[in-house]
């Protein structure tokens, strides 16, 4: 029977409030994008740090300690290599670096990281990560916005999408540059299909970590001018009707003006106690820049930034973490430089009571083979790596001190509870609060998002409350 009036409005009435509801927020997001928006669930993480390692740490040198290296030295690998896997087939080498075990847990960390070390019961490492590019700018891409693809919005853009940002001074996404950006460009930290409000804003080392944003003329003049453009703003918006360009513009230069103010007494050191700026190393040469970020990070956490990217440092004569040749400089000097600041980062969060609701996670966009590749008379190094290796995630719902999955016995596969980059993205949002199959925007006639049609949260790394 044909349905009646009454019985057609009764059972599309929630059709109804639903179009409704999605037309106030996409009017909310082009207002204030940044407005705080509630999550899909408890979230049990506020914020992220992510400590970008650029260029692929090699695992079976850091966090997958690997016997059978050193018993079958100079020895080919003797399961068969990935279909179009990058290399020869060289000889195995064991890791230069002694492992020992540290914490309660019992967790197995080289000699590169004695002071990360100290913190394994806060950390779960992850030895099990696999992905599917083993060239650079694409394992970058994938890693930063589960594409390969250049364009897609980046973590950082999805988690302030979906959530917006706390914090009024400051943009909710932040990538503090230490010295150099990543095989990709800036599309890593970009927002793709979603609106430029989400993109990441970059934070160069130096005196001055934004650019333009020391005004010319005096507080009065200038804030006399802004009060201005936006008188002019609002008599537009009330003679022509709502614009949501115009409207998000007034947003971004009120955001602009309160930048003037924040950004330089986020980077003033100058309060922090002695103890600190010792813990963080911002006194040795080594550890010094990217002590600094990572100090920068807690205090950008301390005032609610969304999203927080630290890239790698840039050494002397060392190109990031990638290292075909000369690996025992290569990675000693990018650990000398991290290792102390990022140990300083968790123990501060923690003492601070920030550690429950910061989530931190560190790795590069894929490993490094566990057998040799010749450097020339630079010594040996290791070739990319992306069928197995290690990550670690630590604070904002995380289960410290444990180490999940595990590779073959040579490091080469990951084999047991694997945990694919699209996961890791899922678990990312699960504990942001965020549902990665609900956390859609509509893009050339489909509904798109991080994670595409993959991920699974990975419900082992989390605690139980």
């Amino acid at each position: 029977m044909p349905l009646t009036r009454r019985e057609m409005l009764m059972r599309s009435a929630n059709g109804f409030g639903a179009l409704a509801l999605a037309t106030l927020m996409a009017e909310d997001r082009a207002t204030d994008p940044m407005k705080v928006r509630p999550a899909h669930f408890p979230a049990k993480a506020r914020s992220v740090i992510f400590l970008f390692m650029d260029g692929g740490p090699s695992h079976v040198d850091t966090f997958d300690y690997k016997p059978a290296l050193e018993k079958h030295r100079g020895e080919k690998l003797p399961i068969p290599m990935a279909p179009n896997a990058p290399g020869s087939p060289a000889k195995l080498m064991p890791s230069p670096w002694k492992f020992r075990q540290y914490g309660e847990s019992g967790a197995w960390v080289s000699d590169l990281f004695p002071h990360v070390a100290t913190c394994v019961d806060d950390l779960a490492i992850i030895r099990s990560l696999h992905g599917e590019h083993s060239e650079h700018t694409a394992g970058n891409y994938f890693m930063h916005s589960g594409s390969s693809l250049q364009g897609r919005p980046s973590v950082g853009s999805w988690v302030t999408y979906g959530l917006g940002s706390p914090c009024r001074d400051l943009p909710g996404f932040i990538v503090i540059d230490t010295g150099m950006i990543p095989p990709g460009g800036m599309d890593l930290f970009g927002s793709g299909f979603l609106p430029a409000s989400y993109q990441g804003m970059l934070f160069r080392k130096g005196e001055h970590p934004v650019a333009d944003l020391h005004p010319r003329d005096s507080a009065n003049v200038q804030q006399a001018k802004l009060k201005l453009l936006e008188k002019l703003d609002r008599e537009a918006l009330a003679r022509y009707g709502a614009d949501s360009a115009m409207e998000a513009a007034i947003v971004n230069y009120e955001l602009a003006f309160r930048m003037q103010t924040a950004v330089p007494e986020l980077f003033d050191f100058t309060k922090e106690s002695e103890a600190t700026r010792k813990l963080y190393g911002l006194e040795e040469k080594d550890t010094e820049e990217f002590g600094r970020a990572c100090l920068a990070a807690r205090r950008m956490v301390e005032r609610g930034v969304r999203f927080i990217e630290l890239l790698s440092p840039r050494r002397q004569g060392v190109d990031r973490w990638d290292q075909h040749g000369r690996i025992e400089d290569g990675h000693g000097q990018n650990c000398k430089a991290t290792d102390q600041p990022i140990a300083a980062l968790i123990k501060d969060l923690k003492t601070r009571g920030l550690l429950d609701h910061t989530l931190l996670i560190w790795g590069g966009e894929f490993g490094r083979t566990p057998m040799a590749q010749d450097g020339g008379n630079r010594g040996p190094g290791r070739d990319h790596h992306p069928y197995g290796f290690t990550m670690w995630m630590a604070g904002g719902g995380i289960k410290g001190g444990q180490v999940y999955g595990s590779t073959d016995e040579f490091g080469y596969y990951a084999i047991e509870n694997k945990v694919h980059v699209h996961d890791l993205h899922a678990t990312i949002l699960h504990l942001l609060g965020l549902d990665h199959k609900k956390l859609t925007f509509h893009y050339s006639g489909r509904e798109m998002r991080l994670t595409d049609v993959h991920g699974n949260v990975v419900t082992d790394l989390l605690t139980m409350s």
